[in-house]
């Protein structure tokens, strides 16, 4: 009878300690999701306000830099820099609130920084190339450049890649990596530019009369220089080709005259040229028969 008051006993206090287990663990799981719950909310709070803040310090950044002048390229620039480094830091922040260990995180990071640092070799070399556009600085945001083959006004030089906009307004981005280390044209670094404008005309035509003509055609447009003797308008006669004589009429203009001029001289050369009765030669080739 003592046995089974004893065995009763031992299996009433196991009861209640498991009892207590349980409570104990349903304690746990809910301070756990109380607190989970929490760090979530003040997550959420904080990446609202963190946007918030990061939207507005980039805009007084931008207002201040245009306030002082600064060169468009270098806010644009900025702008991209200064968000991804705050956008980074507010992340460590939510992680950090979440209860993940930041040290643990930073030790990944450095961790698999190698791994990362070669699979974003080429984006990395884009970001020293942006860094490099923005210290030496062969364009600027306004300038009409031809790099990569294509040309185009440089609307925007970001951390990675610059956007250009082409003359029949059409976005084209290129790596800064490329813009850096290979060959570009800028069009608008010097404020005179020359137009080459190759004329030919058939065999036999008197070559003063043409350089007369030429001349007259030049000197009739106000937008060419005429008064720079640095800056002379020449009109070489420069093949003697299968089929024409070739020349070259060279004329000084402003950079931004540089297309008006051009497609103005084109069409005139042409009109003139038919007037006064000075053959333009189509490409041709001779051909003699023995009987």
């Amino acid at each position: 009878m003592d046995f089974f008051i004893t065995l009763h006993t031992i299996m009433e206090e196991q009861t209640l300690q498991g009892l207590d287990f349980s409570h104990l663990a349903l304690t746990d799981l809910i301070g756990y999701a109380t607190t989970l719950g929490k760090n979530i909310i003040i997550a959420v709070v904080v990446f609202i306000v963190g946007k918030f803040i990061i939207k507005r310090l980039i805009s007084l950044m931008k207002k201040i830099m245009i306030k002082r002048h600064v060169e468009p390229s270098l806010y644009t620039f900025a702008d991209s820099f200064v968000s991804i480094a705050l956008n980074i830091i507010l992340l460590v922040m939510i992680i950090s609130i979440l209860g993940i260990e930041t040290s643990s995180f930073v030790a990944l990071f450095a961790s698999a920084g190698m791994a990362i640092g070669m699979a974003l070799s080429g984006t990395l070399q884009n970001f020293a190339g942006g860094v490099m556009v923005m210290v030496l600085k062969p364009y600027r945001v306004g300038d009409y450049i031809e790099a990569a083959g294509y040309a185009g006004t440089v609307k925007k030089i970001l951390m990675f890649n610059t956007q250009l906009t082409t003359i029949d307004n059409q976005t084209i981005i290129i790596p800064n990596g490329v813009l850096s280390t290979g060959s570009l044209k800028n069009y608008s670094t010097e404020p005179m530019r020359r137009v080459d404008l190759p004329v030919e005309v058939a065999y036999g035509s008197n070559t003063q009369q043409v350089k007369d003509i030429l001349m007259q055609i030049a000197t009739a447009d106000k937008r060419i220089i005429q008064d720079n003797p640095k800056l002379p308008i020449t009109i070489p006669m420069t093949q003697m080709a299968a089929s024409s004589i070739i020349f070259e009429l060279r004329v000084w203009v402003k950079a931004a005259d540089y297309w008006d001029v051009r497609f103005t001289l084109n069409e005139n050369v042409y009109n003139t040229l038919n007037k006064e009765g000075i053959q333009i030669p189509f490409q041709q080739v001779d051909v003699h028969l023995k009987s």
